[in-house]
Order: structure tokens, then C-alpha cells, then sequence
């Protein structure tokens, strides 16, 4: 089901049922019930509430947007480190040069093909990436410069090697939901707490009334669904792009 149609069913749902629990309190209510006696403590309980709990919703955003662009950053080290690397054998002879180049792109191909739809169905990054780095390495390192203007590029070679691997640890890291289960009990359990004041105030079945109602639920479902949505960086909605292997490798396909 497309996210887009999940959020417009869970804002429907959400003003359909805070709509249909006012029309039926409105109907059990006593004739002689006075909506405008609400005690002002409860008026200032359901103020407080709802700050807090638009303090908590934007903490909560505001979270897991860091921790997208914190695993975009990562994507973009890697394909950087990679990239260096690429270029920097040129140094080496051709022979070794083009193995290690030959190596860097099929690691990469992976990467943007198998590896990032793995990643998108939720089961993190593949054995085969590993592999596949592992033999960079082995190319890398297991050479032995025979000029001292080789020597000066093998160590440079390592820190990228390191970075390249440092990154790609860290994108495995993040390919999981961000947000702790104990986080999310208290955002569910806060939105259905901060509605629940809506009815305390005793609003009335007026038409002005109704739609605020309606609409207040409708931006909390839409609040909570962002959040869900932002949760796994590299499987839902707006998720970290592949773009920089990409661009810095143009020859590989996606």
C-alpha cells in the first residue's frame, strides 16, 4: 500500500473517530449540561498537555532528521573514500591499478543494486559487500611499493581504506529503526491522552467545533506518521539516497 494512501486512511480514521465519540457524547449528555462551565483547571491541565506533548513531537522529528541525514552523511564518506581511492592508484602500475579499480567498482555496483535493496526491505547489508570490501583491501594492502613516489600514496591509500570501511560499518549500523519502543509507547500514548482532553473541555456538536476537533487529530495522525515515516532511514519515505556512488561512479549501473 503506497505511504501516501496509509496517511490519508490513518487522517481519516483519526477525525472519524474523535467526530464520532463527540456526536455520541453530545447525544448521551443531560439536557441540562452547560458546556461553557468547563472548571478552569481542566482548560489549563489540557494547555499544558498539549505544549508539552508538541515539545515531545518535535524533540521526536526533530531526532529522527538527524538520524537520516546522519546516515546520508555516511553514505556520502564512502563513495568518497572509495572514489580517493579509485584515483589514487593511479600511481600504482597498470596491472594493480586496474585490479584494485576493477574491485572498487564491483563493490560499488553492489552496493547501489543488491546491497541498497536489502537494505530497503529491512535486512541491513549483505555478506557479499563484505566480501567484496574485504578484496579491496587485500588489493590495497598486500601490494608493495616499488618507488619512494608509490610509498608516498600507500599510506593515504589505508586511511581511505579505513574511512571506506568505517563508513560502511556505520551505514549497517543505521539501517534500523531509529526510535527506542519505550519512545514510542509514550508518543501513542501521549497523543491519546492529549485528544482525550479535547473531550474534557465538553465541545459541542457545532459544525466550527467539530472540524477544529477533527483537525487537531488529524495533525497529530499526520505528526506521528512523519515520525514513523523518518524512522528507518534507508527503507521508508524519505530515505537516504545511493546518489553519491553515483555520481562519483558514473559507470555503474543502478
Amino acid at each position: 500500500m503506497p505511504e501516501w494512501l496509509v496517511l490519508t486512511l490513518a487522517m481519516l480514521a483519526a477525525c472519524a473517530v474523535v467526530v464520532a465519540i463527540t456526536l455520541l457524547r453530545a447525544r448521551r449528555a443531560p439536557e441540562d449540561e452547560d458546556p461553557s462551565e468547563t472548571p478552569d483547571v481542566i482548560e489549563y491541565m489540557t494547555m499544558w498537555i498539549g505544549v508539552v506533548y508538541a515539545i515531545v513531537l518535535g524533540l521526536a522529528i526533530a531526532g529522527v532528521w538527524e538520524a537520516r541525514s546522519v546516515a546520508q552523511d555516511h553514505v556520502q564518506a564512502e563513495a568518497q573514500a572509495l572514489h580517493e581511492i579509485s584515483e589514487r592508484v593511479r600511481v600504482y602500475p597498470a596491472g594493480t591499478r586496474d585490479r584494485i579499480r576493477e574491485d572498487v567498482n564491483a563493490y560499488v555496483g553492489h552496493v547501489v543494486t543488491t546491497e541498497w535493496k536489502a537494505m530497503a526491505d529491512g535486512d541491513g547489508v549483505t555478506g557479499r559487500g563484505d566480501e567484496l570490501l574485504r578484496r579491496v583491501r587485500v588489493d590495497v594492502t598486500d601490494y608493495r611499493p616499488a618507488s619512494d613516489f608509490e610509498a608516498q600514496a600507500y599510506q593515504p591509500l589505508l586511511d581511505q581504506l579505513a574511512a571506506a570501511d568505517q563508513a560502511r560499518n556505520a551505514r549497517a549500523e543505521s539501517t534500523g529503526a531509529t526510535m527506542p519502543g519505550v519512545v514510542w509507547f509514550g508518543l501513542l500514548v501521549g497523543a491519546a491522552i492529549t485528544i482525550g482532553m479535547v473531550f474534557a473541555l465538553q465541545i459541542r456538536r457545532t459544525a466550527r467545533e467539530l472540524v477544529l476537533a477533527g483537525l487537531f487529530s488529524a495533525l497529530i495522525a499526520f505528526l506521528l506518521f512523519l515520525i514513523w515515516d523518518f524512522d528507518a532511514p534507508y527503507s521508508r519515505g524519505v530515505t537516504a539516497s545511493a546518489e553519491p556512488f553515483l555520481r562519483l561512479f558514473p559507470g555503474v549501473t543502478n
